[in-house]
């Protein structure tokens, strides 16, 4: 039997995945896994013209805020975009339904 855990984001969790989908360059490689499926690294086209070194750090932070996963296959290795990345970053958005619910506030001529 799989058991799942939940785990309550924190301001802090859910800064570090805001601070990682902050950059152009981060968000194209996002897209293109979300369309591709698993990608070998040498089929990531983040930009024309961006360094090798470069899209390896882009990946790193994809990677250490959890929005991206590795399967390595002989020498290469296979970026995807993780199964729960895109409900974690929707779960980190403040908006209507989240937190306590609170009702209206009746005034005695309501009541």
């Amino acid at each position: 039997m799989i058991e799942s855990i939940v785990l309550e984001a924190s301001p802090e969790a859910d800064a570090a995945l805001f601070s990682a989908v902050a950059d152009g360059t981060r968000i194209r490689i996002l897209r293109q896994l979300a369309l591709s499926g698993p990608t070998c690294v040498c089929n990531i086209d983040a930009s024309e013209g961006l360094a090798p070194n470069l899209l390896s750090y882009h990946l790193k932070v994809l990677r250490e805020a959890g929005l991206v996963t590795t399967a390595r296959r002989g020498r290469w290795i296979d970026y995807s975009l993780a199964l729960d990345a895109l409900e974690r970053l929707h779960a980190a958005i403040p908006g209507p339904g989240v937190g306590p619910r609170v009702g209206p506030i009746l005034s005695e001529a309501h009541r």
